[in-house]
């Protein structure tokens, strides 16, 4: 049996009213069935069976309030209902009642008091996503959970998702191996409820005793049959004595005729991953074989150096998302560059000034504020360099907000989350937002709001040490700039006197359909001029 969870539906919503039950207990439910509708803050929802099967129990009555990411109803899934009377019968003979226990989805201790584990739904977790990578567990079977307790790392195609425990228990099973992909209201993973997993404990000792009064041979059968559950089992089993492997490996293995026994499994418990296949293609569909029973067949070590092998790494989440939007901007807009030096001197002296204040408020302050301060107040002169096109290119809309976008480097891959209304914001209100957007990103729990709404965005390469840069635009925004490293050069001042100076380079990108290089110069001179004399900034604040 296993539990629907309420997902996400909508934005800061954390409860509705249920309006009307579609079914009632016992009703045979089919995928996508309409089940009960919901009434928000802002509209009616209708929620709809997650897969087929059959309603056992109602756990919010019409016109009370159920709460988001909590119980809705239970149900057993189309297989459950046929596994959970066998479960019963076998209680007459002693033994014969182990190999039903993998039938039924949920199983666990609980099975036998009639409380069978729940099963976490993964809830929505973005708009219009359905699927994610599992990146890390926090978590292994048997592990004891807290309520809110960090659970799982997925990544969706957007940023990366912490998924906590609704409740305090104990975890009894992991439906989704690490590395593969968890859908969307689908099981993630089972668990037993705190008081649950106390009577799960105590349960199988009274059976224990009553197997030990059978012959020795009776009892000795059962544990060598399971034994391959264990890693440390038969190579290449999983724990029911099947081999294990997602639905992409076994397409793959179809596409070049191959047997899933024919390839040897290097996951967990035998697993056989994508990398096995395409190494054991690659090695004539000898190789992977004799290095599997290299230690029973014959001493000899493996013909082939491991450091000719390839690791195969499939391209997910926000890696693949930016592979195709940078490839569908590269070859869609005529980018063209402009690049142009910055004396920042006075920038960085007024910047020393203003740290301790900064601080005295809990904030960073880096040069990006100005940067992006800067840049709203040169937006005035060339109000271009703000705007998008249609998706027919035939219109020009002129954006009322700058929303500065920053590239930042997180462990999940590039994110360009963006500070809005910057020309509406103080220079520590922009610099606080940068503070957040940073950190949030670099955790790569950014949420979906900040990335979304960019109206002209910057690269600040020269965090890591880059000088130029070739930027590619975040489309649709029009332009975008690479900002390189300071460095101290000799420079002459207004006597001719070699003076040292702080010189960083920009290299400008933009979309030359509708800028041509006068304008961008004229921005970029008028972006300049604040930066070099930034206390001229003062005459243009709101």
């Amino acid at each position: 049996m296993s539990d629907f969870m309420l997902p996400d539906i909508g934005e800061g919503i954390v409860e509705c009213e249920v309006v009307e039950w579609r079914v009632a207990e016992g009703d045979v439910i089919e995928e996508d069935q309409p089940v009960v509708e919901v009434m928000t803050d802002k509209a009616l929802v209708e929620i709809t069976a997650p897969e087929a099967g059959r309603v056992t129990r109602l756990y919010v009555e019409k016109g009370e309030i159920a709460k988001v990411h909590a119980p809705l109803f239970a149900y057993e899934a189309e297989g459950e209902e046929t596994a959970s009377p066998a479960a019963e019968p076998p209680a007459s003979s002693a033994q014969p009642s182990a190999p039903p226990e993998p039938s039924a989805r949920p199983t666990g201790g609980g099975a036998a008091e009639g409380r069978p584990d729940k099963d976490f739904i993964l809830p929505d977790i973005g708009e219009g996503i359905v699927e994610c990578e599992v990146v890390e567990w926090r978590v292994a079977e048997g592990e004891v959970i807290e309520e809110d307790q960090p659970v799982v790392d997925v990544m969706t195609d957007k940023a990366l998702v912490e998924i906590t425990a609704p409740e305090a228990g104990v975890v009894s099973r992991l439906h989704v191996a690490q590395g593969e992909i968890a859908r969307v209201h689908a099981p993630l993973y089972a668990y037993r409820p705190e008081g649950e997993a106390e009577a799960a404990e105590e349960a199988p000792r009274p059976r224990q005793e009553a197997s030990a009064s059978p012959a020795e041979a009776r009892r000795a059968a059962p544990t060598t049959a399971p034994q391959p559950v264990s890693d440390g089992g038969e190579p290449g089993r999983g724990p029911y004595g099947r081999i294990p492997a997602a639905p992409a490996v076994r397409r793959l293995l179809r596409e070049h005729g191959l047997a899933l026994d024919e390839v040897a499994g290097s996951g967990r418990q035998g697993r056989v991953l994508k990398e096995d296949v395409l190494r054991h293609l690659e090695h004539g569909g000898e190789t992977a074989r004799s290095a599997a029973t290299t230690e029973t067949v014959s001493p000899t070590p493996a013909p082939q150096p491991a450091e000719q092998e390839v690791r195969v790494e499939p391209l997910r989440g926000v890696r693949a998302v930016m592979a195709k939007r940078m490839v569908e901007s590269a070859t869609t807009i005529p980018h063209f560059q402009y690049g142009e030096e910055i004396d920042v001197t006075e920038l960085l002296a007024l910047r020393e000034r203003l740290k301790p204040l900064a601080a005295a408020e809990e904030t960073r302050l880096t040069l990006m504020p100005f940067f992006m301060k800067a840049m709203a107040l040169a937006v005035r002169e060339a109000p271009i360099l703000n705007a998008r096109l249609n998706d027919e290119a035939s219109e020009i809309h002129y954006l009322a907000s700058v929303n500065v976008g920053m590239a930042v480097d997180s462990r999940a891959g590039l994110l360009v989350p963006n500070v809005k209304g910057v020309e509406r914001l103080s220079l520590l209100g922009v610099a606080a937002e940068v503070q957040r957007l940073t950190d949030a990103a670099r955790a790569g729990k950014v949420s979906q709001e900040d990335l979304k709404g960019g109206t002209i965005s910057i690269s600040n390469i020269g965090a890591m040490g880059g000088t130029y840069a070739a930027p590619i635009i975040n489309a649709p925004e029009v332009a975008i700039v690479a900002i390189g490293k300071t460095q101290w050069l000799p420079r002459f001042d207004a006597e001719d006197r070699v003076v040292k100076r702080a010189i960083m380079t920009v290299t400008w990108a933009g979309d030359h359909r509708i800028i041509d290089g006068g304008t961008i110069a004229r921005f970029c001179n008028a972006w300049k001029g604040y930066l070099e004399a930034p206390e001229t900034m003062l005459l243009h604040l709101a």
